[in-house]
């Protein structure tokens, strides 16, 4: 158990921790106050001072127990100074993607009933005022920053941030007695926060999390990875998905680390060089695009470079699992000449990699494992506080999401008859469980106590027995836990075979050619893919080979390109059955975004958007399908 405090609640964690740092210049937070400018580290009496002065205003201002409070916000230090104040006087985080559409923002904060609404930026500020008067229960909002347009502070319920803290100040010793009452009153089956699912379909639902739900969840990833007072992170996931806001913020300072935060998803690759943290918590999607420019980057080589990348991989390979003698000196070679490098562009400390929020392809793992790299996997859903299994550190196979976490159990229920036919605590260990495919369901502290408001989908997912339907198709192997896909994505062709999109999809962007993909066949008697291809790749193939195109549009139109695609298929559709393979593709020049409204903000792909975004390209593929 690594934990730095003991705790029930958020609120209490945090005055454990800040009683124990008290006076002793133990950074806890840092940022970046401008582009160019070094890390400014906060302690835990600095962090400490400014929680109890918005804790104060919240008092002030008239916030009860159980209030909802609202922000709107990239991961920065205030968003966590608002966080902690929240907590210690009993009332609800609710926090919104800061890519959200003003429509989008004005059904939470009306949904949630939220009084007070904190912004970051002035964009997010324009969101704000504009959806202001349709929120029946906002009251004030709060800036972070000045905006360019100032004009935007002139409305009489806008105040700044910054004031607010220097008003909440002169109230601490007013309110401080109020303030460790409601600390103390807290129980762990109060609310801590509403996270509003990301709704790859219909309005999203908030999701009822307590302080047991996340107090559980730290204590359960704290018995299987170690995180201490030495460690710091590189916070740049949304703090509003559940996966960092356990694992990047409440996990890391419950061991008393540090946490840097990215100016923005586009600085990570700088600011990691700059913050050199130990532990790094991502989305695969990170690890996926670094193996890419490594592949391109050799490939592009050639000849004594790519030789000694491959030679390297093989010997890193075998080490990874356990063989020594001559290979540990070939190690330290190939350590010297290749891997030491990519350690490098992590900032050249890190030694804990945790991935989640959608599957790790093998080979990804596979390749950071042999660079000396290991990835520990994580899996759950925000519907679970979120973690359920995580990779056994050391033992990690991937391809699969590893052992069930202390105190959860996971079941497998056959989707044809709803039979449990398999289940597995993580208190079973060790275990060599071994089972057919069917549904995930989870049940422990860990599981939400419903979506706010909405009895109805709250008794679609969690039964009359308690467990919880993730909707993820999985199978246990040898007591590891294997994701299939979700079954809300299963295909269903022609003949009737049932056909999980989500493997063959991962297969396919593992080639260098292939950025993003859907595949598509539902009621089809073949299988079609809409294929992102990875530009700069085809970009770089056209300039090397001399071949002349207008521009990204015009680049899937190369023959070349799109032979070089087809033959990667063709070598993939070798490894699938004959109703998964890949009869035909469609390539499209503009990736797969947030603002083209095809990607969820945390990366997953909403595919009924694409499909019908799409829908003349997929009549194109299957014009041919014969029925």
């Amino acid at each position: 158990m690594s934990l730095a405090v003991q705790f029930d609640t958020i609120a209490e964690m945090f005055n454990n921790l800040a009683q124990k740092y008290k006076g002793k210049n133990k950074t806890v937070l840092a940022y970046k106050p401008g582009p160019n400018d070094p890390y400014k580290e906060v302690t835990w009496d600095a962090y400490y001072d400014d929680t109890m002065s918005l804790a104060a205003y919240y008092v002030e201002f008239g916030v009860k127990p159980g209030d909802r409070i609202a922000i709107l916000s990239e991961n920065r230090y205030e968003w966590a100074v608002m966080d902690m104040a929240l907590q210690i006087v009993g009332a609800v985080n609710v926090s919104l993607y800061a890519t959200l559409p003003p429509n989008q923002c004005s059904y939470i904060i009306n949904d949630s009933g939220a009084k007070l609404f904190f912004v970051s930026t002035g964009i997010q500020l324009k969101k704000a005022v504009e959806i202001f008067d349709e929120c029946k229960d906002l009251t004030e909002v709060v800036a972070f920053d000045t905006p360019q347009n100032e004009r935007l502070l002139d409305h009489s319920f806008v105040r700044k941030f910054e004031s607010v803290l220097a008003e909440g100040a002169k109230l601490v010793d007013k309110h401080l007695p109020e303030i460790k009452k409601r600390t103390k009153a807290l129980k762990p089956a109060d609310l801590c926060t509403l996270i509003y699912t990301s709704g790859t379909t219909g309005q999203p639902k908030g999701v009822m999390l307590t302080h047991d739900n996340i107090c559980s969840n730290i204590k359960a990833a704290h018995m299987v990875l170690e995180i201490d007072d030495s460690d710091r992170t590189l916070s740049f996931l949304p703090l509003c998905h559940s996966f960092e806001r356990t694992g990047g913020y409440y996990a890391i300072l419950s061991g008393g680390g540090e946490i840097f935060y990215a100016e923005s998803i586009d600085t990570v690759s700088k600011n990691l060089l700059e913050a050199r943290p130990t532990i790094v918590v991502s989305v695969p999607r990170l690890f996926e695009k670094i193996l890419n420019l490594v592949k391109k980057s050799v490939d592009e080589a050639g000849g004594t470079k790519k030789a000694i990348f491959n030679w390297a991989t093989s010997v890193g390979d075998k080490y990874a699992k356990g063989q020594r003698g001559l290979v540990s000196i070939q190690h330290k070679i190939a350590d010297k000449l290749v891997f030491s490098k990519l350690r490098e562009r992590f900032g050249g400390r890190v030694n804990l990699f945790v991935s989640g929020g959608a599957a790790l392809p093998a080979e990804v793992g596979l390749f950071f494992a042999a660079a000396g790299m290991r990835i520990t996997e994580g899996y759950g859903l925000t519907e679970t506080s979120p973690v359920m299994t995580v990779s056994p550190w050391g033992k990690e196979r991937y391809g699969t999401v590893g052992h069930v976490v202390p105190g959860v159990t996971v079941a497998i229920q056959r989707v044809e008859d709803n039979a449990i036919i398999a289940e597995l605590s993580g208190n079973d260990y060790p275990s060599t469980l071994t089972s057919e495919e069917g549904e995930i369901l989870c049940k422990g502290p860990n599981v939400m106590q419903g979506y706010w408001g909405k009895k109805k989908e709250t008794a679609e997912v969690i039964d009359k027995d308690g467990w919880f339907h993730t909707g993820d198709i999985g199978k246990f192997d040898k007591g590891y836990l294997m994701i299939t896909d979700r079954l809300k994505h299963m295909l269903v062709n022609a003949g009737g075979k049932n056909i999980y999109p989500g493997p063959i999809e991962d297969m396919l962007k593992s080639s260098i050619w292939v950025d993003q993909v859907v595949v598509a066949g539902e009621h089809q008697n073949y299988m079609g893919a809409l294929i992102v291809p990875d530009l700069e790749v085809a970009k770089s193939f056209c300039r090397q080979n001399n071949i002349k195109y207008k521009d990204d549009a015009d680049l899937i139109n190369v023959k070349e390109v799109v032979d070089a695609v087809e033959k990667d298929i063709k070598q993939f559709n070798k490894k699938l059955a004959s109703h998964e393979k890949i009869r035909k593709f469609r390539l499209i020049s503009e990736p797969f975004s947030i603002e083209g409204g095809e990607l969820t903000p945390t990366l997953k792909i909403k595919r009924r958007v694409v499909y019908d975004k799409y829908q003349a390209l997929l009549d194109d593929i299957f014009a041919d399908d014969v029925k």
